[in-house]
């Protein structure tokens, strides 16, 4: 199939926007069928919206497993363990045998 690029207005900060040729080659090679809404720059502050990766919360805490001291994205109650990285890594690769 042949595209040709197209432009386009993004639906949040008004600014044309060029959906390219080979983007929509793209698009129809994975079976997406509507075309982008937002410019590049408004989509990727959208998905830094959605992470919330810029005011995102983090607490102290304890590693249950080996003590070392650590930070996770929500407060620990002690109702439940909570592990640093290397030790939620190792119990996930236990899990998975």
């Amino acid at each position: 199939m042949f595209y040709e690029d197209k432009v386009l207005k993004c639906k949040d900060c008004g600014a044309d926007f060029v959906f390219s040729a080979g983007e929509q080659a793209f698009y129809a090679e994975k079976g997406l069928t509507n075309e982008p809404s937002r410019c590049r720059d408004c989509r990727q502050r959208r998905k830094e919206e959605r992470r919330g990766s810029a005011s995102r919360q983090m607490y102290e805490a304890f590693c249950s497993n080996c003590g070392a001291q650590t930070m996770v994205p929500f407060k620990p109650t002690g109702r439940k363990p909570v592990y640093c990285r290397e030790c939620l890594a190792q119990n996930r690769q236990m899990s998975y045998r």
